[in-house]
């Protein structure tokens, strides 16, 4: 949705893109990526590295491939939101594409990224698992508790339909934005440093008006793997909170609140019996401590809503059919409870502008 007098829609043409890879002792992965990439720029083309302080010369190798234009060092680990709006910031082309640097364009992938639909405003490619033939993600979940997940994970690729469509969220791997609605949105949160910055990015997306979806015809390698250390669980539940509170319109941020709240005691007897009860504590102390700054974010988010509850909750999903919950996401009787407070709490909920 381009805003008036602002030429930042495709025509006809193709769009320039200005890939923007975040490397973290990526010494190993870079140069395949890289490989990949060279062959396929066009002009107008550009790659930009933002090398969060590796210590394995990640750095140097980014700099002596001809096929990267800029390299780009914050001078510590600013973590993966930051380097991306800092690699956007030096961005030229008519579309930001951030690409993992543990990825693998396939022949034709940029060709396809570079000819979105026209009213969308971002997109992905199809994300596959390192063999090529599994899905890693085509474009993820959003459950309206905040979860999110990789969409059609592990599925056979040749069950993605062919034809562009949209989806849940864009994934960060591999999501492209058009330069004028990423600098509009401000680009990612640099306070989730990582994990759920590409849901807060796609749903705040959604609230200003924009659509977005997969485009299939892009695909990629990904060497990926779901570590469930401490740390990326603590990240991803005080981030969870912390998009919900931000991006939610108001009537249907007040109607999920009381099952997040009433929802907290059993994740936590979950994540104690899985290991990782500490960094569930630490994650609500994080979001007590970014209760100030949140509060002020989220009036700037709301500020650019273009779209009302009913539209931006029929969007989200009731099912939590993530494989990466276990039993939870296959329990019956979660999924009826479910399903039936999501029905009733959007009973009523409108598209007029809501209060703040």
């Amino acid at each position: 949705m381009s805003q008036a007098g602002e030429p930042d829609g495709p025509g006809a043409g193709a769009l320039s893109l200005s890939v923007v890879v975040v490397t973290y002792q990526g010494a190993e992965r870079l140069p395949a990526l890289l490989a990949a990439l060279a062959p396929q720029l066009a002009d107008g083309d550009e790659v930009i590295v933002v090398d969060n302080a590796s210590r394995d010369g990640t750095a140097a190798i980014a700099a002596a491939h001809p096929a990267v234009g800029r390299v780009v060092e914050p001078g510590g680990n600013v973590g993966f939101a930051a380097g991306c709006n800092a690699g956007a910031r030096e961005a030229t082309g008519e579309a930001v594409l951030l690409l993992n640097p543990d990825a693998v364009p396939e022949p034709g992938f940029l060709e396809a990224l570079r000819r979105p639909p026209q009213e969308w405003d971002a997109w992905m490619g199809l994300v596959l698992l390192a063999d090529g033939e599994q899905v890693n993600t085509a474009g993820g979940e959003v459950h309206y508790l905040g979860f999110a997940w990789a969409g059609r994970y592990g599925r056979p690729a040749g069950e993605i339909p062919a034809a562009p469509h949209e989806v849940g969220f864009l994934s960060g791997a591999c999501m492209a934005v058009r330069r004028g609605a990423w600098e509009r949105l401000g680009g990612f949160p640099v306070s989730f440093f990582m994990y759920g910055e590409d849901v807060d990015l796609s749903l705040r997306l959604r609230l200003a008006g924009h659509r977005f979806g997969l485009v299939p015809g892009a695909r990629c390698r990904h060497d990926y793997a779901f570590d469930k250390g401490d740390a990326k669980w603590r990240l991803l539940e005080r981030n969870r909170w912390l998009l919900v509170l931000r991006t939610y319109p108001r009537p249907l941020l007040l109607r999920v609140l009381p099952l997040m709240l009433l929802a907290e005691p059993a994740l936590l007897l979950l994540a104690i019996a899985s290991g990782w009860g500490r960094a569930k504590l630490r994650s609500w102390l994080g979001v007590l401590a970014a209760s100030s700054r949140v509060r002020a974010e989220r009036d700037e988010v709301q500020r650019s809503a273009r779209v009302g509850a009913r539209s931006f909750a029929a969007a989200l999903t009731p099912a939590l059919d993530s494989p990466f919950l276990g039993a939870a996401g296959r329990s019956r009787a979660l999924r009826i409870l479910l399903a039936a407070y999501w029905r009733i709490a959007r009973i009523g909920l409108r598209d007029g502008a809501p209060p703040r």
